[in-house]
C-alpha cells in the first residue's frame, strides 16, 4: 500500500510537470501578443494579405496590425467566394491600410473591370513610395500600364505579367529601378520596348527578364544598359509562324546570361569581359529548320561565340535538335571550367570541338546521349578535368565507350559520376564500368540512381 502511494504521488508529480497550468499557458500566449508592432508586422509580411486581414480577429491586440504591414499582396482568385465582391475588398483593402511607406504591391486579377479602377489602384500604391511592384493581369482586357509608374522615383523592381500594355511617355526615368520583369506583356510602338530597356529611362537597372510570344508583333529590339549584370530572355512561340526579329543588346558589365526558347538574330554590341555564367536552351520548329537550315545553327554559334569568356556554360539543344547546323566554334573558351551539355544524335561535333577549345575545362557534364563516339585521338580532353558527370546511362554501348574514353584520357579526374534510371542495378553497372582503366590513380567511379531532370540546369 505504501508503494502504491508513493508510486502514484511520483506520477502525479510527473503530470504536473509536463502539464503547465492555465496561467504558463496563457503567459506563453500574452508573450507572443507582447511583441513589438514592427515585429508582429515583420511576421505579417510573410503571409498573403488576405491571409494576414484573417489575425484580426485573435483579439484587440491583433486587429489593426495587418493595415500596419508595408506589403499588400492580393490575388482576386482567392476572395471571390466571399459575399463582397473583389473590387470592393480591394478598394477596402486600400482604404483601410494606413503605413505611409509601402515597399510592396502585388496584385494578381483576373476579374474583368474598368481600366479606371487599374489606374485608382496603381496610382494609390505608387504614393506611398511605392518599392516594388508586381502586376499579373489576366481578365480577358488590356490594361494600360497608368504613367504614373514612368515618374516613380522610389520604385526598386517592377514585374509586369499577362494583359498588360506599355506605352512609356516620350521623356521619363525610373532613377531608383534596379529589377524589371516583362512577361508576354504587350508594347504599343515598336520602340516602347526600347525605350524602357536604356540607359536614359533606367540608369541603375541591373537585372532584366523578358519573356516574348507570337501575340504582338515587334520586330526590333534594343537592350541599352550599362549597368545590366543579369539578363534572361525567354521567346515562346505558340505557332508555327513566329516571326523574325533582331534583338541589340549593350551591356559591357554582363555577369549573367540565359536564353531560352526559338532563337532569333542576337548581337552584342561590346565584348563581355565580365560574364561569369551563361545558360543556353534552345529549340525551334520545324518550318524554321527546314526554311533556315542552312544558317539556323549558325545563329547558335555566333551567340556562343560572344559568350567565350564564360566561367560556367549551359547549352541545351531542343527537340527538334537545331543545334546541330551550323559551324564549329570560332574561338577559345579559355575562362570555361564547368560545361553542362546535352547531347543528340546531331549535335555530337559541337561537343567535340567544345572540348578542343576549352583547355582549362574542369567540370563536365553530359545529359542523355542519343547517339555518339569517342573524338578521334587524345588530346581532346582538358588537363584540368577533375569531374565528370554522366546523367541517364542506359548501358548502350556507345555510352560505355565514351565513358571508357573520359577514364582513360582524364589525367586528374577526381570523380566520376554516372547517374542510371531505377530499371538498371547500381552493382552491375558499377562493376562493368570499374574494369576500364583510369589515367588518373585518384578517380572515384560512382553509381546512383537519378534522372535528366534532376540534374540538368533549368
Amino acid at each position: 500500500m505504501a508503494d502504491s502511494a508513493a508510486n502514484q504521488s511520483v506520477s502525479k508529480r510527473k503530470r504536473m510537470k509536463l502539464s503547465p497550468d492555465k496561467d504558463t499557458a496563457v503567459g506563453s500566449t500574452d508573450r507572443i501578443s507582447n511583441l513589438p508592432d514592427s515585429l508582429l508586422c515583420h511576421i505579417l509580411c510573410f503571409l498573403p494579405t488576405n491571409e494576414a486581414i484573417l489575425t484580426s480577429i485573435l483579439s484587440s491586440r491583433w486587429k489593426p496590425l495587418w493595415t500596419l504591414v508595408p506589403k499588400i499582396d492580393l490575388n482576386d482568385t482567392y476572395i471571390r467566394g466571399h459575399s463582397v465582391s473583389p473590387l470592393r475588398i480591394l478598394y477596402s483593402v486600400l482604404a483601410q491600410h494606413t503605413t505611409p511607406i509601402l515597399s510592396n504591391f502585388t496584385l494578381s486579377w483576373h476579374s474583368p473591370c474598368d481600366s479606371s479602377h487599374f489606374d485608382k489602384w496603381i496610382d494609390t500604391a505608387i504614393s506611398r513610395n511605392l518599392r516594388q511592384l508586381d502586376l499579373h493581369i489576366e481578365s480577358k482586357q488590356l490594361f494600360e500600364l497608368p504613367h504614373a509608374v514612368f515618374h516613380c522615383k522610389t520604385l526598386v523592381s517592377l514585374e509586369l505579367s499577362g494583359e498588360i500594355e506599355l506605352d512609356p511617355p516620350p521623356s521619363f526615368q525610373l532613377p531608383s529601378l534596379k529589377i524589371l520583369g516583362l512577361y508576354e506583356i504587350c508594347y504599343t510602338f515598336h520602340n516602347s520596348f526600347s525605350s524602357l530597356c536604356s540607359a536614359s529611362a533606367c540608369p541603375s537597372l541591373e537585372d532584366l527578364k523578358v519573356v516574348r510570344d507570337d501575340n504582338y508583333i515587334v520586330t526590333n529590339f534594343k537592350i541599352n544598359v550599362p549597368t545590366l549584370k543579369r539578363l534572361r530572355i525567354e521567346v515562346v512561340s505558340c505557332f508555327n509562324e513566329l516571326p523574325d526579329f533582331k534583338l541589340e543588346i549593350y551591356a559591357p558589365v554582363l555577369e549573367y546570361f540565359n536564353f531560352f526558347g526559338d532563337l532569333r538574330s542576337i548581337i552584342f554590341l561590346e565584348k563581355l569581359a565580365n560574364l561569369v555564367e551563361a545558360r543556353i536552351n534552345v529549340s525551334a520548329d520545324n518550318d524554321w529548320i527546314r526554311v533556315f537550315q542552312l544558317y539556323y545553327g549558325d545563329r547558335v554559334f555566333k551567340l556562343l561565340k560572344a559568350l567565350s569568356n564564360a566561367k560556367y556554360l549551359s547549352i541545351f539543344p531542343g527537340d527538334k535538335e537545331c543545334i546541330g547546323f551550323g559551324s564549329i566554334y570560332p574561338s577559345m573558351f579559355q575562362n570555361l571550367v564547368r560545361l553542362n551539355f546535352k547531347v543528340t544524335r546531331t549535335n555530337w561535333h559541337v561537343l567535340q570541338s567544345l572540348l578542343v577549345v576549352a583547355p582549362n575545362l574542369e567540370v563536365l557534364v553530359i545529359d542523355k546521349l542519343c547517339w555518339m563516339e569517342p573524338p578521334d585521338g587524345p588530346g581532346c580532353l582538358s588537363s584540368h578535368l577533375t569531374t565528370f558527370n554522366f546523367n541517364g546511362f542506359e548501358e548502350l554501348e556507345h555510352e560505355v565507350k565514351f565513358i571508357k574514353y573520359i577514364l582513360k584520357e582524364a589525367r586528374v579526374l577526381n570523380r566520376a559520376t554516372i547517374k542510371v534510371s531505377d530499371l538498371h542495378s547500381k552493382e552491375s553497372v558499377l562493376k562493368k564500368l570499374s574494369i576500364f582503366p583510369r589515367q588518373s590513380s585518384t578517380c572515384l567511379l560512382t553509381v546512383e540512381l537519378g534522372s535528366i531532370e534532376e540534374s540538368s540546369l533549368v
